[in-house]
């Protein structure tokens, strides 16, 4: 009985423990915007396999360098046979031949076997190459093009950051909205209490009131589902661990002055669009260079060999000479590329002038969500300030029984309704300012604002 005792107590006190020591390794992170962005554009997934792709550019631009560079290879060849010609010019290369002996009849009939060690080293200096040259040029516009959308993956995460962090905030404030209704509406309840002991309320009356208790318990609940949630998308853009909480040490900040519908705005400003545009140019330059593959190509070379029974033995040899290659005809196969970079280049016009045209069209939207929330906003705080005068005073009729149950429902109710309110349009208005920023190609504009 003393040992079942025992086991009991041990069970109780993990029991007891468990939370604890789970609260204990739940790390607790203080964030602000800036931070958090300043965070995601150092660790986000996404914001590294863009700039693996600049790096890939760079490794393109760098096999470019063969347009000019020298080619230089090395190869050792091992020949054994007993071909009479081949024998022949073996020996002579190897500086081996007799003319006594190797040039008879029958020791040119009957050549004896032969080995040949053949080290060469070659050295191929482009001259004359149009179509590697515009190819260079081309790797260089395409890396320049990926360092802008890797730019603009930056100030996408971004956004999405704000997004999440801006939430993470609504939740809070809805909250501690909820709970002093919650408060608010104790205190009634216990008035609703005491008022249907005495006779004074109906039982009915009693129950709404802890209805209502209820409906805010369970929105307290669902707004702490929303923090997790919120807390798990932000912890993936910043790449943390899923047990780290974060608590955002921002607030909502509502800008006096409204950003001017007239204000100058060039499109190509955005990273994004920058790099269409590149990339119309490297589509450009494709044409250009499938064109130039026309023309021939000019190398010089020199290249020496060395001849040996053995390896690196022997007799020596030295050649130098120009090669020309010329493709005159190919079966229509550089005629059907040319057509093809034709419609690449159309292709990433039609792109460039596509986001382009779009791009207005999101400042515009952003813009006018940005002016209807800041007059939202305002609209809000007035509806704020006469639900909490009406909550007040038939909070105080109630107590004195002069004002019926559904009354002080109904008045609760519109305030707590009011403060969410004011919170959602706060939250939207600094959703829309970011994203304002965002299409307007501002990319610095999130960290000044954080900030």
């Amino acid at each position: 009985m003393k040992i079942y005792k025992a086991l009991i107590g041990c069970c109780v006190g993990a029991a007891l423990a468990w939370p604890l020591q789970a609260k204990t390794a739940e790390r607790i992170m203080s964030l602000s915007l800036s931070d958090a962005i300043t965070m995601a554009r150092q660790n986000n997934y996404g914001v590294k396999a863009a700039k693996s792709r600049v790096d890939q550019a760079q490794a393109r631009v760098d096999q470019t360098r063969q347009s000019y560079l020298p080619k230089v290879t090395l190869s050792e060849t091992l020949v054994v046979t007993n071909d009479p010609g081949a024998a022949l010019v073996f020996k002579l290369q190897q500086n081996i031949a007799d003319p006594m002996k190797d040039f008879t009849a029958e020791a040119l009939n009957n050549a004896d076997i032969i080995n040949d060690f053949n080290t060469s080293l070659q050295v191929m200096q482009p001259v004359y190459n149009a179509d590697a040259a515009i190819g260079r040029s081309m790797a260089l516009k395409a890396r320049t093009g990926q360092e802008l959308m890797a730019l603009r993956t930056e100030e996408s995460v971004g956004l999405q950051v704000s997004k999440v962090y801006y939430g993470l905030i609504l939740a809070r404030k809805n909250i501690e909205a909820v709970e002093q209704s919650i408060k608010t509406m104790q205190a009634h309840s216990n008035d609703a209490a005491r008022g249907y002991r005495a006779g004074l309320l109906t039982k009915s009356d009693k129950l709404s009131t802890d209805v209502r208790l209820a409906e805010l318990q369970e929105q307290k609940l669902l707004l702490h589902d929303e923090i997790k949630n919120g807390t798990d998308v932000l912890a993936v853009l910043l790449n943390l661990d899923a047990g780290v909480s974060i608590v955002p040490t921002g607030d909502f900040v509502v800008d006096d002055r409204l950003p001017d519908e007239n204000e100058h705005y060039l499109p190509e400003n955005r990273s994004d669009l920058k790099a269409l545009d590149t990339f119309r140019q490297v589509a450009v330059s494709q044409e250009e260079m499938v064109h130039a593959s026309r023309l021939p190509r000019l190398n010089a070379f020199v290249q020496t060999n060395l001849h040996s029974n053995d390896v690196f033995g022997g007799g020596s040899s030295w050649a130098l000479g120009m090669n020309m290659q010329w493709n005159i005809y190919d079966g229509m196969a550089t005629a059907g590329r040319i057509q093809e970079a034709k419609a690449q280049t159309r292709e990433a016009m039609y792109n460039y002038e596509a986001a382009k045209s779009n791009s207005l069209a999101e400042v515009s939207r952003s813009l006018r969500s940005l002016k209807t929330a800041k007059a939202r906003i305002a609209v809000a705080r007035k509806s704020l300030e006469e639900a909490k005068v009406s909550l007040d005073f038939i909070g105080e009729q109630f107590k004195t029984g002069m004002a019926m149950t559904f009354e002080l429902l109904m008045r609760e109710q519109a305030y707590t309704y009011s403060k969410m309110r004011l919170n959602q349009a706060s939250y939207d208005y600094c959703v829309s300012k970011s994203e304002l920023d965002y299409y307007r190609g501002n990319g610095e504009a999130f960290l000044t604002e954080a900030e």
